[in-house]
């Protein structure tokens, strides 16, 4: 069994020792920062299988979200509709958040993909793979340099993530996916 198995079994079955040592270091992360540049990923196979290359050019950030749903600052000296409630709907999931905010702390830099690194009561964190998209072992990858074109700028704010592609139901073809495409809203304006 390889190494890349092995971790990957481990995050899946998650015995006794592992989740100890998971407890441990989330308690340590909820006193890091928010948005936090990491020397290397926690999950190596996760990270290798999205595109990850330890090599100049690609950072890592875990990137800390709030769980129990996105609220409005309070509401005060307003009638209070039905459309001004406290709690905001939103379609996007947590990891397409962290990746928005990843992205806002890192401009000069494009998100390649992000993945799951772990949940307590109050936090979700996901690490999230940065390109940047300027540096010459970068320009000189065959196999990344696709990121540095023009239509691939801000690809995490218009929703080509991967991440974003599963909540907008884009990973899905056939029967029953005839209204994904090209959009939800492109869809409707075709009435």
């Amino acid at each position: 069994m390889s190494l890349y198995s092995q971790i990957s079994k481990a995050w899946q079955e998650q015995p006794e020792q592992f989740d100890a040592a998971q407890r441990d270091r989330l308690i340590k992360w909820r006193t890091e920062s928010v948005t936090l540049r990491i020397a290397h990923p926690t999950r190596l196979d996760r990270a290798h299988a999205l595109g990850y290359k330890a090599k100049p050019g690609f950072i890592v950030v875990r990137q800390r979200v709030d769980r129990g749903g996105r609220q409005r600052p309070q509401i005060r000296k307003v009638r209070k509709t039905s459309h001004s409630r406290q709690t905001k709907i939103l379609s996007k999931n947590y990891q397409q958040v962290a990746e928005e905010r990843a992205a806002r702390r890192f401009p000069n830099l494009e998100v390649l993909n992000s993945y799951y690194a772990g949940k307590d009561g109050q936090h979700y964190w996901y690490e999230i793979i940065l390109v940047d998209k300027q540096h010459p072992s970068i320009l000189a990858d065959k196999n990344i340099n696709w990121i540095a074109r023009q239509q691939n700028r801000r690809r995490v704010f218009r929703g080509l993530t991967s991440a974003a592609k599963r909540r907008r139901g884009l990973h899905h073809k056939g029967v029953g996916m005839e209204k994904m495409r090209p959009s939800l809203r492109a869809h409707q304006r075709t009435k």
